[in-house]
């Protein structure tokens, strides 16, 4: 078991892409980065590729690791690791299909700090704004 997860990091301007959990699970209700785990089977790469195929209906090009970060999860020790990714179109003109989420919405990345974030993402929020500013 590989114990990996993975957070798909869409960034556009000073903006970043973030979903809010259908309310159900531990995590339900809450906002994230997207993405989830990677499974035996794949690599990095394949996750974060098919876990945004199944959250939002989409398929992006992944770009460079921004961060990773470890965490633990019912007992469970795991690390998490943030990819930028490039969506084909920000959902706004044609909305994503959502099957693991109640709403997206760009956000400025100051506007994380206000909402109930879950928690392992926060671990990479201060990481991924300097990533934001690097690029900029």
């Amino acid at each position: 078991m590989k114990n990996i997860s993975i957070a798909c990091i869409a960034l556009y301007k000073n903006k970043v892409l973030i979903a809010h959990r259908n309310p159900v699970g531990q995590m339900g209700n809450r906002w994230e980065f997207p993405g989830g785990k990677v499974e035996d089977c794949e690599d990095e790469l394949q996750a974060v590729v098919r876990e945004f195929k199944e959250e939002f209906g989409v398929k992006v090009k992944v770009g460079e690791l921004i961060t990773e970060n470890f965490f633990e999860h019912n007992g469970i020790k795991r690390t998490l690791h943030a990819y930028r990714i490039f969506v084909p179109h920000r959902g706004l003109f044609f909305k994503y299909k959502l099957t693991e989420h109640t709403e997206y919405k760009w956000v400025n990345l100051e506007e994380i700090k206000s909402l109930k974030f879950v928690d392992s993402d926060l671990l990479i929020y201060e990481d991924v704004k300097k990533y934001n500013e690097k690029i900029r």
